[in-house]
């Protein structure tokens, strides 16, 4: 079994910044944390990044899709390729995930579970690609938000069963689309609801008797005031949309901070893709942001779904850009990584294991260089990546 010293200027543990450390890590779990940055003397090989460099947890993105190519017709070019080839790509889309520092992702949408395939072959892997969390075909009404992944399905026996097969398969979550989106042909828009109230709780009663998290898409008002009622753990995207636009409704932010439902901010964007965010995209997107700051203001528990593989602005290593767009929001640095790391595995239910660096915790780290804690942009100077005691950049 291999021992590391990994040794940094600094370190951010997944709540706060200190100076120079040496992590301790035997195989795949890390043994010792030294905030004195002290050289071994147990025989550990050192790894010494220099003292402009900092030591994080590997990021955690709370929002992605594997299957998807980062193309401008992603869901054309799915329903074009065999699982075979899909499943090809997927492991091309988690070792560029990986690469970026970003060591656990949920994949919230997939088909034919084939996301439960990648993560078992990487479970034998690990320095193939991140920790993925699988939810499997999101579920959705007949013709619904993204029913090409197979997850279509409605009646409440019916949203049982489709729970239950989830849980029986191994999937670490349940997917739900509470309302319309932005990507399927002839399905409801966005800001309408897909399923009703008694809908969701149904869903979100059985997966909980199982032990299973349920994730909400919902832009609509109605959508993710039903989901908050309804207790699902996580609101994906949290668009504030109604028929006339984007509209942010004080109490229902209140009622979101009040019971403590996840926010899963869709943030991370690569602003230098080719073709260009169009303007009207651009607009939009600003918009929504000025939502999340009110979130953000509040004191929601934030967390960064980067909706990864969404499009060209949206390739799977994006979630570092995030920081920066949480800066704009008025999130400190710091704020910022924590989402991305300690409260994404909180959401995630790997707490302890993932974003964090101590003692008993998986040796997920990313290396960056410079002060991650006042320059958003030190998280694109990856200088190292370890994934489970093993450098694979």
């Amino acid at each position: 079994m291999s021992s590391l010293a990994i040794r940094a200027g600094s370190m951010f543990d997944g709540f706060r910044l200190s100076g120079p450390t040496t992590v301790y890590v035997s195989g795949d779990r890390i043994v010792r944390v030294d905030r004195y940055g002290g050289l071994p003397d147990d025989g550990s090989e050192l790894i010494d990044l220099g003292g402009s460099a900092c030591l994080l947890p590997g990021l955690v993105d709370a929002h992605v899709h594997l299957a998807f190519n980062a193309g401008l017709d992603s869901v054309t070019s799915l329903a074009a390729t065999s699982d075979g080839d899909l499943l090809a790509h997927m492991r091309t889309a988690a070792r560029s995930t990986l690469l970026a520092g970003i060591t656990t992702v949920r994949d919230l949408g997939d088909r034919g579970y084939l996301s439960l395939a990648l993560a078992e072959e990487l479970a034998g892997h690990p320095e193939r690609g991140p920790e993925i969390l699988a939810a499997g075909p999101p579920l959705t009404v007949p013709g619904g938000h993204c029913h090409f992944f197979g997850g279509e399905v409605e009646g409440h026996d019916a949203l049982r069963a489709a729970v239950r097969e989830r849980h029986a398969r191994g999937c670490a979550v349940v997917k739900i689309m509470a309302s319309g989106g932005n990507m399927t042909p002839g399905s409801v828009p966005p800001h309408a609801s897909q399923y009703g109230l008694e809908d969701l709780r149904v869903v979100v009663d059985e997966a909980h008797r199982l032990g299973l998290p349920v994730a909400a898409h919902a832009h609509g008002v109605q959508a993710i005031r039903d989901a908050v009622e309804a207790g699902v753990d996580s609101i994906e995207h949290v668009s504030f949309l109604d028929a006339d636009g984007i509209a942010p409704d004080p109490d229902l932010i209140d009622s979101i901070v009040r019971k403590g439902t996840f926010v899963s901010l869709t943030l991370g964007m690569d602003r230098g893709a080719t073709p260009p965010l169009p303007e009207a995209v651009a607009a939009f997107v600003d918009a929504i942001a000025d939502g999340y700051g009110v979130l953000h203001e509040r004191g929601a528990n934030i967390v960064v779904g980067s909706d990864a593989g969404c499009g060209p602005w949206k390739p799977h290593d994006v979630l570092p850009h995030a920081v920066a767009d949480l800066a704009e929001l008025g999130v400190t640095p710091v704020d910022a990584l924590i989402a991305m790391t300690s409260s994404a595995a909180r959401l995630c239910r790997v707490e302890g294991r993932k974003g964090r660096i101590t003692a008993g915790a998986d040796a997920d780290i990313l290396v960056v260089g410079g002060n991650p804690a006042h320059d958003p942009e030190a998280v694109l100077d990856v200088r190292a990546v370890f994934r489970a005691g093993v450098r694979v950049r």
